[in-house]
């Protein structure tokens, strides 16, 4: 699945840019601060989740414009196409809608159409980040595997939310809380945890698997394990109505699959990604990425849409090249940068754009 049209109305600093990209390398050039990464923001809109940038949808309207922004896209694969959309009303700048073929989704069905992934220069200190950052990189390459993923963790999310806040007010009030109320959310906690717990340890399996078997190469090759919690519904159901006390205390859910964490080590090294140089953890990161978009290609028959920026800067023109060469002829990828000359080894049926102030040409 490809987009081969995307629409953007008011979106960052956007006014009204049309781009119709063909389905292999998209390369946008540009100074800094011309807007290319906000044209990656709005593609990686069109799969679940806040986007690249994780922005509040209140900061991604343009300054000036009608106070609401809109994202659409036409995506073609051999089996036909879909219209997909999103965005916000001026009168609800922090609702996002979402469209598909005209008619209202939810943003979790995104998942069901396309899979979007990317790489950013935030991203470069994942390894010594926290374990959130972790998780969720971990979530977004298991809901390309599973994309009923997406739906299991606003489930999750949202029924932690309000247990927590049922314990902070009876904790707060020297009231009892209701225990069957409680019990509900647990259930429903222990139903959709299972599921999160099974889908990051499937993929952190066949992940870890694919890239062990590979050979040494200019990418360093990432060894995966997921830590923290770990057990099916009846555990953590388990788990959580005994804990209750305990977590009423500390303001929070203390067990659970959103305690875990991603561990990744250099095979080559034999080295935790934590402890290894900025350049190497860069080459693990962009490894594994490869890798999982390999993978994904692979089980599900549909590449995913790859968002790489400034990543090529950052190599050498050997490195570079490699990459290049690696990407050809798999799903869309789309790449930035400030000089055109990063890009001389990209195949010459690329769709490449020049973006100034928001323009694009």
């Amino acid at each position: 699945m490809a987009l081969n049209r995307l629409v953007l109305t008011d979106f960052r600093n956007h006014h009204d840019a049309v781009l119709t990209p063909g389905t292999g390398f998209v390369v946008l050039t540009g100074e800094n601060g011309a807007g290319k990464t906000n044209i990656l923001e709005a593609v990686s809109l069109l799969a679940p989740g806040r986007g690249l940038r994780r922005a509040a949808l209140g900061e991604m309207a343009r300054q000036g414009g009608s106070g609401g922004f809109g994202v659409a896209a036409a995506l073609v694969d051999a089996l036909g196409g879909v219209d997909i959309g999103t965005g916000t009303q001026a009168d609800a700048p922090e609702r996002r809608l979402v469209r598909i073929n005209g008619a209202p989704a939810a943003a979790t069905a995104l998942a069901e159409w396309l899979t979007v992934l990317w790489l950013t220069p935030a991203m470069d200190r994942l390894f010594v980040e926290g374990p959130g950052e972790r998780r969720r990189f971990l979530d977004r390459l298991a809901l390309a595997l599973a994309p009923g993923h997406a739906h299991h963790s606003a489930r999750y999310e949202a029924a932690m939310r309000q247990r927590n806040r049922i314990l902070a007010d009876a904790n707060s009030n020297g009231g009892v809380p209701d225990a069957g109320w409680l019990a509900a959310l647990e259930a429903r906690m222990a139903e959709h945890g299972a599921a999160i717990e099974t889908a990051r340890r499937t993929t952190v399996a066949a992940l870890g698997e694919r890239l062990a078997a590979q050979a040494e190469g200019p990418f360093a090759r990432a060894g995966l394990a997921l830590e923290g919690w770990e057990g099916d519904a009846g555990t953590l159901q388990r788990e959580l109505a005994d804990g209750r006390r305990r977590d009423a205390a500390a303001g929070r859910t203390l067990a659970g699959p959103h305690r875990a964490d991603l561990i990744v080590t250099h095979l080559g090294k034999g080295q935790a990604a934590h402890l290894c140089s900025t350049g190497e953890q860069k080459a693990l990161l962009l490894g594994l990425v490869l890798g999982h978009a390999e993978l994904v290609a692979e089980r599900t028959g549909r590449a995913p849409i790859l968002l790489l920026d400034e990543v090529a800067a950052h190599l050498d023109p050997s490195r570079r090249a490699a990459l290049f060469e690696r990407l050809a002829g798999g799903g869309q990828v789309w790449m930035t940068g400030t000089e055109p000359e990063l890009f001389t080894a990209v195949s010459a049926d690329a769709t490449r754009y020049g973006v100034a102030d928001g323009r694009i040409g």
